[in-house]
């Protein structure tokens, strides 16, 4: 990584981030123009090597930016900034089951020691995308990106397996080309799609997304589906673990990296 977030990028992301912790819970999407955002995953120690295995083996979903040794809560990627209050929302897993959604992980980050896995997230395309005039239909509503889990299986890693869960934007048909091309500069951050057009290939009910709100799409758009780092919390609900603290889908972690030290 080369490239340098400005003074005024380094501002946009702490200030939202000082937001989150102090209570502010709203989507991320769009937040920090040009910064890479990230999903978090944060399991017992005894399940790291599971969770980095897993991710080795989807690194389509599971992108790696970073991992956070258990005691430490400040990312390399965000210094001076707490993984366990500066994310907007927070899911608390008990045993594969969903038990809180809280605003501050402290008090459950305190249980027992974690490792903390940070994996690319496409909101971070998504500046490239507007840059380019393509439209971001769940921030022109003022919504959370529609999730999917799919009829597709992760390749399984030891304790770990689950289905792959995608993301959704309606695209106009003559920039789907356009869409790919960008987003698939970005390895990093789930990169070029993995499917265009045709839900039910994927078992997906378009209007019904697993995570985040209904999708608009309008006549002439074609929904394209992204890889999503949603897709460990599928992997949490069907292996069950005793425990993990994730964000919650949507409302990531804001990083002090631009999108560019990530192109490809």
């Amino acid at each position: 990584m080369t490239a340098v977030a400005s003074a005024a990028q380094h501002a946009s992301a702490r200030e939202a981030r000082a937001s989150y912790r102090s209570g502010v819970v709203a989507p991320t999407s769009g937040v920090a123009h040009g910064l890479v955002q990230a999903n978090l995953i944060a399991v017992p120690e005894d399940w790291a090597f599971d969770m980095l295995l897993f991710a080795q083996r989807n690194p389509k979903p599971c992108p790696v930016l970073e991992v956070v040794e258990a005691g430490s809560f400040e990312p390399r990627l965000a210094p001076g900034a707490d993984l366990r209050t500066d994310i907007p929302a927070y899911r608390v897993w008990r045993d594969g089951e969903l038990a809180e959604e809280v605003a501050d992980a402290t008090a459950a980050w305190a249980e027992q020691p974690l490792v903390a896995f940070l994996i690319g997230c496409s909101f971070t395309f998504e500046a490239g995308l507007a840059d380019a005039g393509i439209p971001i239909r769940h921030q022109e509503l003022g919504r959370n990106v529609p999730m999917y889990r799919t009829n597709r299986d992760c390749a399984p890693a030891g304790r770990l397996s689950g289905e792959l869960v995608v993301s959704m934007r309606p695209i106009p048909a003559d920039r789907v080309a356009d869409a790919v091309t960008i987003s698939g500069r970005f390895p990093a951050v789930h990169g070029a799609p993995v499917h265009v057009g045709e839900p039910a290939a994927l078992g997906i009910d378009l209007d019904h997304p697993d995570f985040g709100d209904a999708p608009e799409v309008r006549d002439g758009e074609v929904p394209v589906f992204w890889a999503c780092g949603v897709t460990p919390q599928a992997a949490i609900m069907a292996s069950r673990p005793p425990f993990a603290i994730t964000h919650a889908p949507g409302h990531m972690m804001l990083l002090d990296v631009p999108d560019a030290a990530y192109a490809a």
